[in-house]
């Protein structure tokens, strides 16, 4: 059976490619965006043309957003499906995050097909750069956990990444519950115009929450429903 692969940063995305090494091996077919799509929710495609270039046997970029991907993925390009994997985004999808971010939004949409997915995201501190490496050996670590539990009708899993220091030791792995607190709200004014200058970092946190978990470089994996 076929594993697709996802995102929302683009199929040029450095994270995507740290997704196809952590399940090497695997029977997997790339059906994502053509372009950027971060923060377009479970945003579709209803009333305009959804163009597909084929780059190779395995890799389709889809001029949609991710939740298009996962459509068109299950619907023309593959019947047997065993899984949708979205990732790795580049930037945190924790708490209430999960309304907002594409990168979800694919596995939601797998989930609403019947498929199982995981949601792999990666907290970025600061402006430091990722170890995208790094990132697809924690990622391949959690999904030969995560692939081989059952999981409920109209369920999916939502994994966050910490962003760790050189030479720290691997993060433990935290089952826990999303956040519900809301994102930073404030806008720098220049005349008309608001610009949005919430800072992700300062967020506030419930204790033992995905977002708690996350910042304390911890991987942080909570269990979504429809």
């Amino acid at each position: 059976m076929t594993i697709i692969l996802t995102n929302d940063d683009g199929i040029d995305a450095p994270g995507i490619q740290a997704l196809l090494k952590a399940v090497n091996g695997q029977q997997v077919i790339i059906a994502a965006p053509q372009d950027h799509q971060s923060g377009c929710g479970h945003q579709v495609t209803t009333h305009r043309p959804i163009n597909l270039q084929r780059r190779s046997d395995f890799e389709y970029a889809i001029a949609g957003t991710p939740a298009d991907c996962v459509r068109i993925a299950l619907s023309q390009i593959c019947k047997d499906v065993k899984f949708v994997l979205s990732g790795i985004n580049a930037g945190g999808n924790l708490g209430v995050d999960a309304y907002i971010s594409g990168t979800v939004a694919a596995v939601r949409e797998a989930a609403m097909h019947g498929i199982p997915g995981v949601a792999i995201s990666h907290y970025r501190k600061a402006k430091l750069n990722y170890n995208w490496d790094l990132a697809a050996q924690w990622t391949g670590d959690v999904l030969k956990d995560l692939l081989e539990r059952p999981l409920e009708p109209g369920c999916f899993w939502n994994v966050n990444l910490p962003h760790l220091l050189p030479g720290k030791p691997d993060p433990e792995v935290v089952f826990c519950q999303p956040c519900t607190k809301p994102l930073p709200v404030n806008y720098r004014i220049e005349g008309d115009d608001y610009y949005y200058v919430g800072e992700y970092g300062k967020r506030d946190r419930t204790p033992g929450s995905d977002v708690d978990i996350c910042f304390s470089g911890k991987i942080a994996i909570t269990k979504l429903k429809i």
